[in-house]
């Protein structure tokens, strides 16, 4: 295994209590294999992913103040993932640092996705009782800087009418109103165009192969412009 010191740098940052990455590095198989009970990182995997997503959720509340519920879990979702874990494990190059058995170094374990996630996790977990959470959070949102600006530059949304009636009526009970305000072409493949307003305010338009396409897409428009800008409508 390399020397800690070179992954300390990788990190950008020194463990006060070593032994602490060091345990964060060992695999479960290691105490699998062991005659005697041998301390993995199962633990700290459970600390590290309790600290993670309290950092990643209080940053999603703290920067998109107009999101519901339901964009601020699918946004956090998007963040945390094993495969978006296993990522960050790769780029600290975790995987030659691991201490794994013997049998799960043959068997590509390394490698495996699952134990970098792991690894990843409970190396947040380490940094978190070697120096508290405000250094933990700052380590964390470091490495999840550009994962935080391509949700600002496309917004994950899967069902924008909902989403945006969610929005809207945190501000105001009433619901949005759609409107067909034209359409065009043949009757076998016709093109419909859709506004939405809200208290009177047209919010957004779109355009669509179908009325539900367009009030979609109408939705999406509103969306993404109410998240550019302070939200002004509804009662105050």
């Amino acid at each position: 295994m390399s020397t800690l010191g070179a992954l300390q740098e990788t990190l950008g940052y020194v463990f006060r209590d070593e032994a602490l990455l060091r345990l964060a590095l060992t695999h479960p198989s290691v105490a699998h294999e062991s005659a005697v009970s041998t301390p993995h990182n199962q633990r700290l995997e459970f600390l590290g992913d309790s600290i993670l997503g309290l950092v990643l959720t209080r940053e999603l509340y703290e920067r998109f103040p107009d999101w519901g519920e339901g964009s601020l879990t699918k946004a956090r979702a998007q963040l945390v993932n094993r495969r978006t874990l296993a990522d960050e494990a790769r780029r600290l190059n975790l995987g030659e640092h691991l201490i794994v058995s013997r049998g799960e170094e043959t068997s590509g374990g390394r490698a495996r996705q699952s134990a970098l996630a792991d690894a990843f996790e409970a190396v947040l977990g380490a940094v978190f009782l070697d120096s508290g959470y405000d250094v933990a959070r700052d380590f964390i949102l470091g490495r999840f800087g550009d994962a935080f600006s391509a949700l600002n530059q496309a917004p994950h949304i899967e069902n924008p009418k909902g989403e945006l009636q969610e929005l809207l009526q945190a501000k105001s009970l009433e619901a949005p109103r759609y409107e067909m305000t034209a359409t065009s072409g043949p009757d076998h493949d016709r093109q419909f165009e859709c506004a939405v307003f809200h208290l009177g305010v047209e919010l957004g338009r779109g355009v669509g192969k179908s009325k539900k396409e367009a009030e979609g897409q109408a939705a999406l428009a509103a969306l993404l412009k109410l998240r550019e800008q302070p939200m002004t409508t509804g009662a105050e």
